[in-house]
Formats: C-alpha cells, sequence, structure tokens
C-alpha cells in the first residue's frame, strides 16, 4: 500500500504516538487543578507551548492551544473583526482559494455587515502584491491569506504580504496548516501577526493545533466556560495530545532540511511522469510549491473514478481537500485559478512526504498512465474529444 494523501492527514510519528500513549497512562491530571498530578501536567503543557513558540520564532504566552486548524482560523478572523469593527473598520482581504474554514468564517462576517475582497490567485496560483495593494482601503482590517494552499500546494509571499501590512497598520493572518512542520517559519521575520496550525498535517495528533497571535492583539473568545488559555479558550487542555503534537513538529524541523531536499527530487519526478500522459496539465506554479504537493488535472476522465481505481493498486490519495472530498462540485480552488468544470472534474492529489520510495513514485506513475487510459476508454467524452465533436482544453 502507498499512502500518497498526506495533506489530508500524516500517519502519527511513532515518537508522538509513544510520547501521547505514555501521557494518557503517567500524566493525567487535569492541569488546572492545584495537587502534584495536575501541576506534572501543566508542566508538560507549558513545555510544549515553550517548543511550539520556540519553532516559529515566538513567546510562549503569544501560543493559544486548539482543536485545530479550522478553530484557530476562526478564532483569528473573528477576533481581527471585533477589532476592526470597534475602530468602524470592516473591510476584510482574502483569496479566492482560502480553505473553507477561512472562506465559510468570510461569508458569516459578510452577513454581519463586514466586505469581504477576494484577490484573484490566477493561473499559477499565486497572490500579486500588487492586486494586494490595490485593494486595501482605509476601512480594512484584516489580510487573511493562506501561507501554502492545501490542494495545489503552492507558496505565497508571506513575508511580502505582511510587510505590506505592517506598512498599512493592517492585521494579517495566515492559514499555516499546510505549511508548518514543511517549510521554514518565522513569525517575526515573516511579518505574522496571527497564525494557525494543525498538528496532523505533520504527524501528530488529530484535534490538536494552535493559534499564535502576537502580543498586543486583543482576542475575542469563541468558546466561553473557564479560564483555560489565559482565559481565551475555555475547556479542560488536551495535554497528551498537545505535547505530541509540540514533539512531531520539533522532529519535523529538525530534520526538514534533509527531507525536503528527498521529498522534491521525488515530488519533480512525479510531475515530470504524470505530465507525460497527454492532455494533462499541472495545476499551480512548478516550483514555487510545497514539497510533497503534486496536482495535475486529465482531461476526459472524473476524479472520483480514479481515486477508486488507483485505491485498487493500493494507491492512497485525493482529487482535492479531505474537507469536502463528499462534493460532487468541482475544487473550488481549480475553478479560482481557471480550470474549467469538465477538466476541474478529473483531478488528481498526490502530496508523498519521506516515507515515499523511489519505488513508490515509480509505481504511482505507471499506476495513473494505466488508470487514465482505461477511464478513457470508455468515456463519453473522451470520444467526443478524440473525434473533435468537442475541443481539447488541456
Amino acid at each position: 500500500m502507498i499512502y500518497a494523501d498526506n495533506a489530508a492527514t500524516t500517519r502519527m510519528s511513532d515518537a508522538a504516538i509513544k510520547r501521547m500513549t505514555e501521557l494518557m497512562t503517567d500524566t493525567y491530571g487535569n492541569p488546572s487543578s492545584l495537587y502534584s498530578v495536575g501541576q506534572k501536567a501543566k508542566e508538560v503543557l507549558e513545555e510544549a507551548r515553550d517548543d511550539v513558540a520556540d519553532v516559529i520564532n515566538a513567546n510562549p504566552r503569544e501560543i493559544y492551544f486548539t482543536s485545530g486548524g479550522s478553530e484557530a482560523d476562526n478564532f483569528a478572523i473573528r477576533s481581527a473583526a471585533v477589532i476592526g469593527a470597534k475602530n468602524n473598520k470592516k473591510h476584510i482581504i482574502s483569496t479566492a482559494f482560502e480553505h473553507h474554514a477561512v472562506l465559510h468564517t468570510l461569508r458569516a462576517l459578510e452577513k454581519e455587515g463586514f466586505e469581504v475582497t477576494l484577490l484573484d490567485v490566477h493561473e499559477d496560483g499565486l497572490v500579486r502584491l500588487n492586486e494586494l495593494e490595490d485593494a486595501i482601503r482605509e476601512d480594512t482590517c484584516l489580510v487573511t491569506i493562506m501561507y501554502a494552499n492545501n490542494e495545489i500546494g503552492t507558496i505565497q509571499p508571506i513575508r511580502e504580504i505582511g510587510k505590506l501590512c505592517r506598512e498599512k497598520n493592517i492585521l494579517f493572518h495566515t492559514d499555516a496548516v499546510q505549511a508548518i512542520g514543511h517549510l521554514p517559519i518565522d513569525v517575526e521575520k515573516d511579518n505574522i501577526d496571527m497564525l494557525s496550525a494543525s498538528g496532523h498535517k505533520f504527524k501528530g495528533p488529530k484535534g490538536a493545533g494552535f493559534l499564535y497571535a502576537k502580543k498586543g492583539i486583543r482576542l475575542t473568545n469563541l468558546i466561553e466556560g473557564g479560564a483555560q488559555e489565559r482565559g481565551k479558550r475555555a475547556g479542560t487542555e488536551n495535554v497528551p495530545a498537545i505535547s505530541a503534537m509540540a514533539l512531531a513538529l520539533k522532529d519535523a524541523v529538525s530534520n526538514m532540511e534533509d527531507n525536503t531536499k528527498v521529498i522534491i527530487k521525488r515530488r519533480d519526478r512525479l510531475i515530470e511522469g504524470l505530465s507525460k500522459i497527454e492532455h494533462s496539465a499541472l495545476n499551480g506554479d512548478a516550483t514555487k510549491r510545497l514539497p510533497g504537493n503534486v496536482n495535475l488535472c486529465f482531461e476526459g476522465i472524473e476524479g472520483e473514478s480514479l481515486l477508486l481505481l488507483l485505491d485498487d493498486k493500493g494507491i492512497m490519495a485525493s482529487s482535492g481537500s479531505a474537507c469536502t472530498s463528499g462534493s460532487l462540485d468541482p475544487s473550488h480552488v481549480l475553478l479560482a485559478i481557471g480550470r474549467v468544470h469538465d477538466v476541474a472534474h478529473g483531478s488528481l492529489r498526490l502530496s508523498i512526504n519521506e516515507d515515499t520510495s523511489d519505488e513508490d513514485v515509480e509505481y504511482i506513475i505507471k499506476s495513473v498512465e494505466e488508470v487514465v487510459t482505461y477511464l478513457r476508454g470508455f468515456s463519453p467524452i473522451w470520444r467526443d474529444l478524440v473525434s473533435g465533436k468537442k475541443e481539447f482544453i488541456l
């Protein structure tokens, strides 16, 4: 079996599993309790906070643990909206291909009287700084742009975006769920005010994430009921999961340089091999993308059938975000970069990591070519394209 859907979730590392199970057995106290087992849990919790902060060059008091990236996105955007409204600023800038945790939150804020501008990300999947600058208004209170896209893997010019926001005195939030643990991140150098992360994207557990919020930003509670996380996020902290997440993040960062070289080599081989399939196209910029991300469209087929037949061959992949995998609609990300519906339906996302071997890569290339050829063999759309009744797009 070849697992090639790490963008959806990663397998927990052995070290993270060991840490989590040990803490569940031995350090089961409530970190808000005063007795010894509770204080031990509190100590572990704060060690995790220190470790996470160190990875992104933040102060530990700027780290707030959450249930994952979606909560952290909501936490950041809602907080910025409240700050903006108090200053009579109710305009937010984002992009058309953000994760739905961002887009749906922005849609809810529009119903509350906010205006939202969604920037074009063009065919290469990248934001243009001049277009961002042109979109900024006197009443802009927040810019929220993802660090790296969850479907096509394109990496945005985050440092430059953050610098522009600093110059304009506008809060800048980035959904870094796909980037952290895979790209070097420094919130100071990158000019980031708020950042969202989720543990299961870098071999940590599901259900644990965090929000970085720069000192001085007044956060608005999403969850009330207790004084946890300095009174900003009620609910007893999941200490075993949080500690395992912090350990997984430290391990990912410490091995990042060596792993990245290997992963990029295999990613580029996948792109090279799969691009030889006729009437296919790579989605997003070829180099400004996450090390392990490969996303292509194949004309004349349905992505769902492609995935099911690849699964029969022992390859686990996806056609886009795991959060919308049950939807029959084409990916909003692919539509945002200009893919038409018929082409967007035939997409394949492969997200590999250091566990993917050279042999795995060659098997994937061979298998995808076989399956695409098979599906086109009985596709009425493909017959129309080949006969000339319809024109090829790719």
